[in-house]
């Protein structure tokens, strides 16, 4: 299985990387409305309100071995899930979940 990953940015803009847990559920959305980047993905935590991040879209903030917005804005209608698999520094890295596959 060819595991992909993408890094959280943005965290310490909303509710701070404290509320990030190991194997957590996230909502990735595409943030249409975004005006600075036409590849905008939200990263959703339902229990908490809402947005808690971006998915990372610049070679300066996308974790070596991760995927960036842009690799994965077309790989999905609207919606895709994810679980956080690390917390490191400000950074959230999830498993992106193909639930077709029942993961």
């Amino acid at each position: 299985m060819n595991d992909r990953y993408v890094t959280i940015v943005g965290v310490d803009m909303c509710f701070g990387k404290e509320i990030f847990k190991v194997n957590q559920r996230l909502a990735l959305r595409k943030d249409h409305d975004n005006r600075y980047d036409d590849e905008a993905i939200e990263a959703i935590i339902e229990s908490v309100g809402g947005w808690v991040g971006y998915v990372a879209n610049s070679c300066h903030t996308v974790a070596k071995g991760t995927r960036s917005a842009g690799r994965i804005y077309d790989t999905f209608e609207e919606k895709y899930s994810a679980r956080v698999a690390f917390v490191v520094n400000n950074n959230v890295l999830a498993k992106l979940i193909d639930e077709s596959l029942g993961e």
